[in-house]
């Protein structure tokens, strides 16, 4: 079972708005649209700034520069954990199932990982950092289809965006849309828990 991070294991549009809006006023820009703050929720925080710049090369290198000196984990505690998640975790690890991360978020994955104790309760993670092409590339899902040895008929990608379909498309997998029906091709759920009757 591959998990997206943001919109399916937490609900992160308040944490991902209050960064990036951090950024924009520090450079002198407008707060994000809801169209901005959509399409920030499910790229890189490299190709979130750089569409953000609306081809600006000055702002974006503003930008890259304030990134460093940003502690990703004064926005972490603003992150709410989706319902039913840590149990339905348990019940998969009691099943002998695999559990995966597969997400574009990068350098703040690891404290998310520690501040919500999840390294027990997941076999892999993979970040952006751990690819040369993120979602919706294949390149993350087949890493994880090799590095647990399991086919692409035994993996699920669970993802809440277009980009998340699009990557467990081109990378062979089952995909089950998460509180978006607007990209479900059928398999649909808005609980972890109602993750158990496809298993």
């Amino acid at each position: 079972m591959i998990y997206d991070c943001d919109g399916v294991l937490f609900d992160s549009v308040a944490v991902n708005r209050r960064f990036y809006n951090y950024i924009c006023a520090s450079i002198g820009r407008l707060p994000l649209t809801e169209p901005e703050l959509r399409y920030v929720h499910t790229h890189t925080v490299h190709e979130a700034l750089h569409f953000l710049s609306g081809n600006d090369s000055g702002w974006e290198r503003k930008a890259l520069d304030l990134l460093p000196k940003i502690d990703p984990q004064e926005y972490i505690p603003y992150l709410k954990m989706e319902p039913h998640l840590l149990q339905t975790l348990r019940i998969l690890k009691e099943a002998g199932i695999f559990r995966a991360i597969n997400t574009n978020r990068s350098a703040s994955m690891k404290y998310i990982m520690e501040k919500f104790n999840l390294w027990p309760h997941f076999d892999l993670v993979i970040t952006a950092l751990d690819v040369k092409n993120p979602k919706p590339h294949p390149e993350s899902i087949a890493r994880i289809v090799e590095t647990l040895r399991i086919g692409k008929n035994e993996a699920v990608f669970v993802g809440d965006s277009e980009i998340d379909k699009q990557a467990a498309a081109s990378a062979g997998v089952r995909f089950i849309a998460y509180k978006n029906r607007e990209i479900a091709d059928g398999a649909f759920i808005d609980d972890h828990l109602a993750l158990l009757p496809f298993l």
